[in-house]
């Protein structure tokens, strides 16, 4: 009989349902994404979550779920899990995600020794139309991260200098909000350096140029904010001077927004789409941009010569005379379908 370790003592608390034996294997499989792959926190909750869901939904038409179970597993009972949350108004992005962390789980499976979940080689993955990412306007999102822009709000100056140092890094240097909020308080970009390094995606650690306004902008934060860092601590902290947690800062933006005039889509995220993008529109090499991002695939950072290609027709079509006619509509479908350089 195979042996099944314990489940580890500071693993997430999932609930998975199933036999003692499936349920120490799904806990040993969520610590290894943490520990060994190292995957971001959020990417190991959505996997967790749609394998919890996954065997609820097993439980309901079979009763207790077991290894030999999963193992003996049909396309049919797969297939019958994705059009049941397909029902459930789940899109097709997330039904890819489930699926790929169901093949995680299975690959967990063998690896353990547990043998092959043979019927997810036979799924297909919902076919998934990449979305745009949406930048902000270049004016916008300097307003962004301007601390004027919030000089009427009754909040302290050194919160408000802070937030505006946050979202400096976001469009000054395309940071995601968690690399941001990641940095050490001696790794802070200061007047005098010119680079940072941060640790993205699944522990990847990259070196990002810093401009002298976000250094300074950064600065300004320190100066006034009433906390002594520590330098093994966070560089951005809360009221309370514990570690800043991202949803202050989307808070802040979402308040701007209003003052603003910005749509929805005007996130902290989309600062850094607005960095790429804006790089790109100054004729940014792609590859050097790709660095920047810390992306994985040059496939990824492709998606912003597609926004400038839509930015272009869109110009187009509001300023040439002829615009609305058939050959302004093969003018955008041509665009569409050109390479990305």
């Amino acid at each position: 009989m195979l042996h099944v370790p314990p489940p580890p003592t500071d693993a997430c608390a999932i609930a998975y349902p199933g036999d003692e034996a499936l349920r120490a294997v799904a806990l040993g499989w969520q610590d290894s994404l943490m520990r060994e792959r190292r995957m971001a926190a959020n990417t190991v909750e959505a996997y967790s979550r749609d394998l919890r869901q996954f065997l609820t939904h097993l439980q309901g038409r079979r009763g207790t779920v077991e290894i030999a179970g999963l193992i003996a597993l049909k396309p049919r009972d797969i297939r019958g899990f994705m059009a049941a949350r397909r029902a459930e108004g789940v899109n097709g992005r997330s039904l890819m995600r489930a699926l790929a962390g169901l093949r995680s789980f299975a690959r967990h499976l063998e690896r353990e020794g547990h043998g092959s979940v043979s019927a997810l080689g036979a799924i297909r993955s919902p076919k998934v139309e990449r979305r745009l990412p949406r930048p902000i306007p270049i004016v916008a999102a300097r307003a962004l991260t301007d601390v004027d822009s919030r000089a009427g709000e009754a909040r302290e100056p050194w919160i408000l200098a802070r937030d505006a140092a946050v979202l400096a890094l976001l469009y000054g240097s395309g940071l995601r909000i968690s690399e941001a909020l990641g940095l050490a308080r001696r790794d802070a970009p200061v007047p005098g350096l010119d680079s940072v390094t941060v640790t993205g995606k699944g522990g990847k650690v990259r070196m990002v140029p810093i401009l002298p306004v976000v250094a300074e902008a950064v600065a300004a934060y320190l100066a006034a904010c009433p906390y002594a860092l520590d330098p093994e601590g966070p560089l951005f902290v809360g009221a309370k001077g514990a570690k800043l947690s991202p949803r202050i800062i989307q808070y802040a933006v979402a308040s701007l927004r209003g003052a603003l005039g910005l749509p929805d889509s005007a996130t902290p995220h989309a600062l850094r789409h607005s960095f790429a993008t804006h790089l790109l529109a100054r004729k940014g090499e792609l590859r050097a941009i790709q660095e920047l991002l810390g992306h994985a695939s040059l496939s990824t950072t492709q998606l912003y010569t597609k926004v400038d290609a839509a930015r272009l027709m869109e110009a187009f079509d509001q300023a040439h005379p002829r615009a609305g006619t058939a050959a302004t509509g093969r003018a955008r479908d041509s665009a569409e379908r050109s390479p990305a350089r």
